[in-house]
């Protein structure tokens, strides 16, 4: 237990809790003096560390069975020497009652066995082959525990069981007037331990303790932790040794009585433990804090239990005696009996006093009965209300104290007062309508509260540790984490209906639905597909409404215009009828239906993992459901869980995804798209690759993905140059590239995409280019980027082993027909060939050679591109990619594609080609 006093001699780094009765002239030695010793062979603390550790090397292999014996046995012999140990301390001491000391001792062993009898604390804890992961506990190794005179035998004996408990070894540094009681405790548990099989001296004690010995131990090599119980000048000292400790503050325990506490209960359990061992437990109680409404039957309460208020000229010889000249409390009173320190004050009293009582009006240096007092002496304050009450009660633990221990009684019955105490404490232990010496140490009036002689006071009190210490405490955790992938998903709509004519058998699948909302945008309406929706859905059943007002990259007040009609209307189903475009607002628009409140700013957050991601989105399909009907052959929207909405006021993009945001139903019908203009689907086709080979070379690609973006991507080589040429004259192209643009978005909506997708994002918004083109422009050249055995960077996922990007392109060259005649290991000639069809591709469609061919001038690309690349860095798409980049790298790869560099090989000129 951490029992101090304010006295100077606590200034020292002392050995023990108090102060010497006779404080020393002679200022202690510094840490950094002592530091230089010698540890000589012959130095008896050298030689007790040495024999310590050569006896916890041995330990330290002992099994669990082994270690469980031993403890059981030291804690045993313990018990069974409680009386005697308990005569011991009181004949050196002078201070306490011997029977309370009993109980310690007893406590000391039997609570603390209890407590950690079945506890494992030896190698393996937990293992769990399935997720890779083992925990192991080790020892801490040597053990230097400081113990104080007040509790000279119960503490030596509570931190000798808790190191053999641990494997660890103890070496116990006594007070100078405890240290025949200490070293006798320490003895019983060494000699039962042995017998039990431990390694003799695994526990040890200094046979002369000095304030320089116990500097001497916290500051040698071999030991490994400091366990310190003692004023703030020693547990100070054990901080301050370079090693880590585990130093326990003091105490100033205030306790409140307001008007609703059961009176009795209180006054009794206050005397009982301010009694116990004459208060020289650190938690015991300093002060009684009264509301006025119940100060008077409180004060009659005491003086019926035996308490006696000191008033007057004895008021005054009173606090002379108590403070040593220098306004601490004297080392003289600790411990003493209530009569014992009046005789000594110059008065009076019946020898059956249990407790001094004096008023007191104020908390600070001119009160001294404010300060803690390990005698039964208690302050009495008496406020007008609980809230002067709390205040008092934080003004004495902010004058000594804090961390350690607050008390409330009052009626459980209306937690509002106990709610208001625990806030407003800033102690580690708060207890409720129970006596604070025993209460506090646990498992004595509450059986959760783990049993202690050691209570931590957290950072408010200068400590590491804010709760009570035991075995945890003195362990080293070893954590063995094993490479596991996570588990891994494939969402996808629940219904995905395709083929030519799909439309109205698919519609007619909401039978049984009421009212349909349709977000697309005014070029569907002119061609007619409105009307041909709204007539499917009413023939079936459905009421339906049209807004026709979404604009190119929808943005947040288009999608608030939409909105508004959509909550009045009601629907149960929302359709989105068009390109992405209309698909986005759609999805937006359900959000905002189904969720009044939501932040645009939280939702778009960037995530490293889609399912750990900070904040959660909300549910979407309460209200109604999404049906998704592309009419264009690219964003693969229909099917995916992304939207994009811009705020035009910020200029901010906000790239939203989540799976609530997958749509329920998808309706893909080739009839749709037959009258697709031809730079359009030359510009959809193009990001239908992109997507193809960049979810497919995704760091998340996974088996249920890959066959999905290989197919997409052979589908756009095949088809694409035919859909573009031919049109509506050739539907088996139109509708093979349809499909194509959603079976890549199911593969991309699981495995996501890359850098090309993160630097056309900003591309396309700051020179106003259509995504596909931006795409089409940059994806030669980030294969040339990822393809590298050595990447500067690889993404962080544990199922990308190592990069295997090279590979993966490779596999695009087969699957697509372009390695005839290359031989399996053929790796970088199927990746020129890839580049090869890529850059012809796009030379047939007509598509610019670079960004300056595009459109884009010098300056303004000087200007822009370091944004560009920052931006890019940001993209939600580039933690997903193939390679992990730097933003030189985004920057160079912009600045290739600009000048048009050419990404064949053998072809790294500049060249140029305006789109025809």
């Amino acid at each position: 237990m951490s029992e101090t006093s304010n006295s100077p001699a606590d200034d020292a780094p002392s050995v023990g809790l108090e102060p010497e009765a006779d404080p020393p002239e002679a200022t202690a030695p510094t840490p950094d003096i002592v530091r230089l010793r010698p540890y000589e062979p012959g130095d008896a603390l050298a030689s007790t560390v040495e024999r310590v550790r050569q006896a916890q090397a041995r330990y330290a292999t002992f099994a669990q069975r082994d270690v469980d014996r031993i403890f059981r046995d030291a804690a045993v012999a313990a018990a069974s020497q409680r009386i005697n140990l308990a005569k011991a301390a009181v004949d050196e001491t002078s201070m306490g009652v011997l029977e309370d000391k009993v109980i310690k001792n007893q406590f000391a062993a039997e609570y603390i066995y209890n407590q950690y009898r079945d506890t494992p604390t030896c190698g393996v804890i937990e293992d769990d082959p399935g997720a890779g992961f083992r925990r192991i506990y080790e020892p801490i190794g040597l053990v230097a525990a400081v113990v104080p005179t007040t509790n000279p035998t119960s503490t030596a004996v509570f931190k000798c069981l808790l190191g053999l408990k641990t494997r660890n070894g103890v070496i116990v540094s006594p007070h100078p007037r405890a240290k025949r009681c200490t070293a006798e405790a320490v003895r019983i548990v060494h000699d039962a331990a042995v017998a039990a099989g431990a390694p003799e001296g695994i526990v040890a004690c200094l046979e002369e303790p000095t304030i320089e010995s116990a500097t001497a131990l916290m500051h040698h090599p071999d030991v490994s932790l400091i366990l310190a119980t003692g004023g703030p000048a020693m547990v100070k000292a054990a901080y301050s040794s370079g090693k880590p400790a585990i130093g326990v503050g003091a105490g100033n325990t205030p306790v409140i009585i307001d008007e609703r506490a059961d009176v009795q209960m209180a006054v009794s359990s206050v005397l009982m433990s301010k009694t116990f061992d004459n208060s020289m437990i650190c938690a015991a109680e300093q002060a009684m804090i009264v509301t006025e409404q119940a100060a008077e039957a409180v004060r009659t309460e005491l003086v019926h239990r035996g308490a006696l208020f000191v008033t007057g000229d004895d008021r005054a010889r009173l606090a002379k005696a108590l403070n040593d000249g220098h306004d601490h409390v004297t080392a003289t009173v600790v411990g003493q009996s209530a009569a014992v320190i009046a005789e000594r004050a110059g008065f009076r009293v019946p020898a059956e006093t249990k407790a001094l009582m004096v008023d007191c009006d104020e908390v600070g240096e001119a009160e001294i009965f404010s300060r803690e007092k390990l005698c039964p002496i208690l302050a009495f304050y008496t406020v007008p209300d609980f809230d002067a009450a709390i205040t008092t009660a934080r003004d004495m633990l902010f004058f000594g104290g804090a961390g350690h221990t607050s008390v409330l009684y009052t009626d459980e019955g209306q937690p509002d007062r106990i709610a208001t105490f625990q806030d407003a404490m800033v102690t580690g232990r708060i207890l409720i309508n129970m006596p604070s010496s025993l209460g506090a140490i646990g498992d004595v009036y509450n059986f959760r509260l783990a049993p202690s002689l050691t209570l931590g006071c957290g950072s408010w009190g200068g400590n590491s540790v804010s709760e009570n210490i035991g075995v945890t405490h003195l362990l080293n955790v070893k954590t063995v984490a094993a490479r596991r992938t996570h588990m891994q998903w494939y969402q996808v709509p629940p219904k995905i209906y395709f083929d030519t004519g799909a439309l109205e058998q698919a519609l007619t699948e909401l039978r049984g639905r009421e009212r349909a909302f349709i977000i697309t945008d005014p070029t569907m309406e002119q061609l007619g597909y409105v009307r041909r929706v709204g007539d499917i859905l009413q023939a079936t059943g459905l009421h339906w409404r049209v807004f026709a007002g979404v604009r190119p990259d929808p943005d947040i007040d288009n999608v608030r215009e939409s909105l508004a009609e959509l909550i009045a209307f009601e629907p149960d189903v929302i359709v989105a009828l068009g390109g992405g475009s209309p698909m986005d607002a759609a999805k937006i628009a359900w959000l905002m239906y189904e969720n009044k409140e939501t932040d645009f700013e939280e939702i778009s957050l960037r995530f490293m993992d889609i399912r750990k991601r900070i904040c959660k989105f909300p549910e979407l399909g309460r209200r109604a459901i999404m049906v998704s009907i592309p009419t264009t052959s690219g964003s693969g929207s229909e099917v995916t869980p992304f939207a994009v909405v811009t705020d035009r006021r910020t200029g901010v993009k906000y790239p939203i995804a989540d799976y609530q945001l997958t749509p329920d139903v998808a309706i893909v019908d080739p009839e749709l798209v037959m009258t697709l203009p031809e730079t359009l689907a030359t510009h959809t086709g193009l990001d239908v690759l992109t997507h193809g080979i960049e979810s497919f070379t995704s760091i998340f690609s996974s088996n249920m993905t890959e066959g999905q973006a290989l197919e997409a991507v052979r589908l756009v080589f095949k088809y694409l140059p035919r859909s573009v040429k031919h049109g509506a004259a050739d539907p088996t192209a139109r509708a093979k590239m349809h499909y194509a643009g959603t079976i890549a978005g199911l593969s991309f909506a699981n495995a996501f995409l890359g850098i090309c997708h993160s630097m056309a994002h900003q591309v396309g918004a700051a020179y106003h280019l259509p995504h596909g083109l931006a795409n089409a422009l940059l994806l030669s050249h980030v294969i040339r980027y990822n393809a590298v055995e050595s990447p500067t960077k690889m993404g962080v996922m544990p199922q990308y082993r190592y990069p295997i990007v090279r590979g993966r392109y490779a596999r695009i060259a087969d699957y697509c027909g372009l390695s005839d005649g290359l031989g399996h290991d053929d790796v970088e000639a199927k990746i020129d060939r890839l580049v090869d069809a890529i850059e012809a591709l796009k030379e047939e469609l007509g598509v610019p050679f670079s960004l300056r061919d595009a459109g884009v001038s010098e300056p303004t690309f000087l200007a822009t591109v370091d944004d560009l690349a920052m931006q890019a860095f940001d993209d939600q798409c580039t933690p997903t990619g193939a390679r992990y980049p730097l933003i030189s790298e985004l920057k160079q790869i912009l600045t290739d594609c600009f000048q048009g560099v050419d990404p064949r090989r053998g072809h790294r000129q500049t060249l140029s080609r305006v789109a025809h």
